[in-house]
């Protein structure tokens, strides 16, 4: 059995998919990383990081004992190999779709996330972000235009078929309403998104721990401010 360490945001969403999609049994962990379940030293053993999702698998690939894998690349990389799918064996489309994957972890992903992160500042009134507003904003819209250029003469980000290419970029880019973009100007995305929505699959991955969100409004001011201690300006934790 595959354990999923999830939270129901773009980067497990990702995860929840591969697994719905390669129709492999998985056990869901929720890890509130509002709440810093990330930091628990459990956790930590199994993402370094400090960063869901992560997964742990008690039948391995390969045999022998579990096997624990961080990072939602790495993820999609394991359970592609694990059930033969949605990654090819051949060199040439399969560094077609290494590159994509790479693509959403290096840029669209790190980028969208830093996006958003102004975003909330700035609604709140932190401090001065308005230079990190626009340089987020700026980044997102060149990165819907690499996927709208891409997807211009070829149904998926790797060539003629899905991929984990495909389902590792999926959730950000649905959030372009969010993102304030318009999907008018991004015709080729939109096709893409509106396709890939549409799979069984998909549905359900994006679904998956929908009850689990919190309302802001349930959380008391002291479990705010301990919540922004742990979560907010982390620097290098000492040696264990």
């Amino acid at each position: 059995m595959i354990k999923l360490y999830y939270w129901p945001t773009p980067n497990g969403k990702k995860v929840s998919i591969m697994l719905e999609e390669v129709e492999l049994p998985y056990e869901l962990v929720p890890t509130n990383i509002g709440r810093g379940d990330q930091f628990a030293p459990a956790f930590l053993d199994i993402s370094p990081n400090n960063r869901m999702p992560a997964i742990v698998d008690d039948d391995p690939l390969g045999g022998g004992a579990p096997i624990s894998i961080f990072e939602s690349g790495a993820i999609l990389m394991y359970l592609a190999d694990k059930s033969g799918r949605l990654w090819p064996r051949d060199p040439h489309p399969r560094y077609e779709v290494a590159q994509w994957v790479m693509w959403q972890m290096a840029n669209q992903g790190p980028k969208f996330g830093e996006n958003g992160h102004f975003k909330r500042a700035l609604a709140a009134g932190t401090a001065d972000v308005a230079y990190g507003r626009k340089r987020f904003d700026d980044e997102v819209n060149r990165l819907y235009g690499v996927m709208n250029q891409r997807l211009s003469d070829r149904q998926y980000l790797a060539g003629a078929d899905y991929t984990i290419a495909d389902i590792i970029s999926y959730p950000w880019a649905s959030t372009w309403k969010y993102q304030e973009q318009n999907i008018d100007d991004l015709v080729h995305v939109k096709r893409w998104l509106d396709e890939l929505g549409e799979r069984p699959a998909v549905k359900r991955g994006m679904a998956v721990g929908s009850t689990l969100s919190e309302d802001p409004a349930s959380i008391s001011k002291e479990e705010q401010e301990r919540r922004a201690k742990v979560l907010h300006s982390q620097r290098a934790r000492p040696l264990r």
